[in-house]
């Protein structure tokens, strides 16, 4: 069975931009001539990874179709939840026996601006990419402590945060193991029990990353691509 080293997140409505999810998913709405599909992928060409499963639900057919017809620089399998939303961490679990041991997750709204290898962690133990955001972009919720251990947590109101995830994490595939297949669940509730745990680490990143989740987001990106 061929092991997939990363898997992009692309299941959700875009509830923040109905105006524009109305007729396609997030991941295929177009920047310079392209879907920010095609901008995702071709990054992690870049970064040197071959293998890539696409998790799917809503308008999951025009992302097949998109990828079917347009993406041979890179391997894609693409996976869907179903009838049912999985949820990201449910997402991950439906396609947990086809990813390597350690693999990247990132998010279908999210646009990197650095080396995913960095990710990779030396002592063997699940890291997130964090910027420190200070409320900028989005409500901060990571806090670094020693040797690069983090408390990640998103549901608090008031905290003194400073950093935010970065929309990629580098995963053990062993925390996936106490959730049964097909059943609802957030990747940000199981991380946030890791941190807690100290099985979770932060890697900093200095440039700051792009969204496309929100109108304010999109605007953002267009501006980035023009540089």
């Amino acid at each position: 069975m061929k092991k997939y080293d990363a898997i992009i997140l692309c299941g959700g409505k875009g509830n923040r931009i109905k105006k524009i999810t109305k007729e396609l998913p997030k991941c295929l709405i177009n920047f310079n001539g392209k879907p920010f599909l095609f901008h995702q992928l071709h990054y992690l060409k870049n970064n040197d990874l071959k293998n890539v499963i696409l998790s799917v639900n809503y308008k999951a057919e025009k992302i097949e179709n998109y990828v079917k017809n347009n993406i041979n620089f890179i391997n894609v399998k693409i996976v869907n939840d179903g009838k049912n939303f999985l949820g990201t961490g449910g997402a991950i679990k439906k396609s947990i026996n086809l990813l390597k041991d350690f693999f990247y997750v990132i998010y279908g709204d999210s646009y990197l601006n650095f080396r995913l290898k960095n990710l990779m962690s030396h002592d063997k133990i699940s890291t997130m990419a964090i910027y420190k955001n200070k409320n900028k972009y989005d409500k901060s919720n990571v806090e670094i402590k020693k040797s690069n251990y983090i408390v990640y947590d998103k549901s608090k109101k008031i905290n003194n945060f400073d950093y935010i995830d970065y929309g990629a994490s580098y995963l053990e595939k062993k925390i996936f193991k106490n959730y049964k297949k097909n059943t609802r669940f957030d990747l940000s509730n199981l991380l946030q029990k890791i941190s807690k745990d100290n099985k979770l680490k932060g890697y900093v990143v200095k440039k700051r990353f792009y969204e496309i989740g929100s109108y304010s987001g999109i605007k953002q990106f267009k501006k980035f691509l023009k540089k």
